[in-house]
């Protein structure tokens, strides 16, 4: 079985194509620039070198036209027919309380996912205009939604509450949602495989650090906490995005500076985190190089980053009453040697013994940094959020067949 991968923002969309008996990706790329008429196309077949296109490119529907056009075309196409993809599995940040795991779209779903509009304003709309654009062109074909806050739906709601009038959960759903769940869920599976103990038996804390960052506490598989909350905001210090503050700041910074909601709604979002303590960048490769350099801004810019880090892990670990295993992932996770060794330097009260050599060694493979002798195992598993999509929309799809 092939499934099309696709995850559509408002004015661009990635996708990769997967071949499901082998989970190789046939093809991938991304439309950039949807809605003008310089967009950019990039596709790269795995047979081949990566082709780049500039071209009008309208609306979604267009967009994955286009995309269908390369996977199929007669030079460097991956595929002979449209025929040949099964499936197609879109990525949607946020499910609410509709839905606790991946579904195949109906009607019924579509509705759901535009009812939750209101709480992922930036997001969801855009991954209906590719579910939309997908029926358009592949009218045949199931799409499955896998959904950033399936996975946090097993949070008691001890953890998913927040300590204010029941009214607003009552009546608005106001409660943590937590995002990034298809790659806390892929690392745990990914961790507990190469570990070689079962998910279930096993408490882990999987830190998602990428420009968007995110913690969750995995007890026996299960999210029991996680540090976004109602919106990606909370939480981590971030690239861009503050993460904790005190609630209070947001009207006392409105009235002394004269801010309107979008105004101070824009200065957490994109203009806070790294970016804003560095005066420099929200790239923490820049933060690092400026750090060395002897830039007093960075430098604290990458310790209160480090020191937010590691109090939630602590937390987490206080709230499972233990932990096996840490998890790095996504871009920083994945490729700081220097954060995670800060972390773990700071960690050893847990029994925790971090590896330096393996630290610093640059693998593309799961692997742990810390030594045999460390009562806690620190793992760096690269995440892959795409391939969870594709196996989660194949065993849907696989299901519905049997039913039908």
């Amino acid at each position: 079985m092939n499934i099309l991968v696709i995850n559509a923002g408002s004015s661009s969309l990635k996708f990769q194509l997967y071949a499901m008996n082998n989970e190789a990706v046939l093809a991938k790329g991304r439309v950039e620039r949807i809605g003008m008429d310089s967009a950019i196309l990039t596709y790269e077949p795995s047979n081949g070198s990566e082709v780049r296109e500039v071209q009008e490119i309208l609306d979604h529907t267009a967009a994955i036209r286009k995309v269908l056009d390369m996977i199929l075309h007669s030079d460097y196409g991956v595929l002979k027919s449209l025929s040949e993809i099964q499936a197609v599995g879109h990525r949607v940040v946020h499910g609410g309380e509709s839905f606790t795991g991946s579904v195949v779209v109906d009607d019924a779903v579509k509705r759901e996912i535009r009812q939750l509009f209101d709480l992922a304003p930036l997001h969801n709309p855009a991954h209906m205009l590719g579910i939309v654009a997908v029926e358009a062109n592949m009218p045949e074909v199931p799409q499955a939604v896998v959904f950033d806050t399936a996975f946090h739906q097993t949070m008691p709601p001890v953890a998913y509450l927040y300590p204010i009038p029941m009214v607003l959960y009552k009546k608005h759903k106001i409660r943590r949602y937590g995002f990034h769940g298809t790659s806390h869920m892929y690392v745990s599976e990914r961790a507990a495989a190469y570990l070689g103990k079962p998910l279930a038996e096993l408490k882990l804390i999987t830190c998602h650090i990428g420009n968007g960052c995110s913690c969750t506490a995995v007890l026996h598989g299960r999210s029991v906490d996680t540090s976004m909350g109602m919106t990606p905001l909370e939480g981590l210090m971030m690239g861009t995005r503050s993460g904790d503050i005190d609630p209070a700041i947001v009207p006392y910074a409105m009235a002394k500076e004269e801010l309107t909601l979008g105004e101070v709604n824009s200065m957490l979002n994109k203009h806070s985190g790294l970016l804003a303590i560095s005066g420099l960048s929200s790239d923490m490769r820049e933060i690092l190089e400026a750090s060395e350099a002897g830039d007093r801004n960075a430098q604290l810019a990458f310790e209160m980053y480090e020191y937010r880090l590691r109090k939630y892990i602590g937390a987490y670990a206080a709230a499972m009453n233990g932990v096996d295993a840490i998890v790095f992932t996504a871009g920083v996770g994945e490729n700081s040697a220097a954060l995670r060794a800060a972390v773990c330097r700071n960690l050893t009260y847990l029994g925790l013994e971090l590896n330096e050599e393996a630290n610093v060694r640059r693998e593309s493979a799961d692997r742990a940094i810390t030594t045999p002798e460390s009562r806690v195992q620190v793992l760096v598993i690269p995440t892959n959020e795409e391939l969870m999509i594709a196996r989660e929309t194949h065993k849907l799809i696989l299901q519905q067949n049997d039913v039908v």
